[in-house]
Formats: C-alpha cells, sequence, structure tokens
C-alpha cells in the first residue's frame, strides 16, 4: 500500500491550496487518515484529522481556515487551505490508518512523501 500526496505549491498570503492524497494497492481497508505538517527546524504536528465516518479534527492554528474530507471510494483524503499564512509555510505529509493483507490485517500506519507548501508575505 502506497500513499501519493500532491497539490503544495506557492502561493500569496490569502491565497487557497488544495492538498491531495491517496492510497494505493490491494486488499486494504482505510480508517482514519490525516495531514500533518513539518515546518524548517520545527517538530511534525498534527493539522487535521479524518475518520472513516467523517468525524474531524484540527489544529487550533488552522481551524476555520482549512477544512478536511475524503472520498472513501477513491480512498483519497483532501485538505481545502484557504487564507494562507507565512507561518503555513511546511513539507505537509498524508497519513492513513489501514488494514492490509501485506501486514496480516494488522492495523499500521503509512505515511505520504510530503508535499511543499510555501506561502510568501
Amino acid at each position: 500500500v502506497q500513499l501519493q500526496a500532491s497539490g503544495g505549491g506557492l502561493v500569496q498570503a490569502g491565497g487557497s491550496l488544495r492538498l491531495s492524497c491517496a492510497a494505493s494497492g490491494s486488499d486494504f481497508i482505510v480508517n482514519a487518515m490525516g495531514w500533518y505538517r513539518q515546518a524548517p527546524g520545527k517538530q511534525r504536528e498534527l493539522v487535521a484529522g479524518i475518520t472513516s465516518g467523517g468525524s474531524t479534527n484540527y489544529a487550533d492554528s488552522v481551524r476555520g481556515r482549512f477544512t478536511i474530507s475524503r472520498d472513501n471510494a477513491k480512498n483519497t483524503v483532501y485538505l481545502q487551505m484557504n487564507s494562507l499564512k507565512p507561518e503555513d509555510t511546511a513539507v505537509y505529509y498524508c497519513n492513513a490508518d489501514l488494514l492490509s493483507s501485506g501486514s496480516s490485517w494488522f492495523p499500521r500506519t503509512y505515511w505520504g512523501q510530503g508535499t511543499l507548501v510555501t506561502v510568501s508575505s
């Protein structure tokens, strides 16, 4: 199973970006999915998470500006980022809690490769 993230880029402050992350492979079930970010010199932090049932949670710093959603049929999670600020600049990573035949159906967390978001002032 692999996670493929896309949608990062350079945007001016106040602008918007939409990140996508798709899980692919065979014989797997996706549970919770989420987005993390890591800015230079800082630890990786949770941005937003979403359960398989659609319940969401957000970091205080992005609540009201970012929206996480998912398409279960496509095994894809999205992060709509509005009103971006320079402090949102970071590498954004998606992750997913999966059950798969490759892991003998034991729960395991997978990570995408990261996509860079740069917000200019």
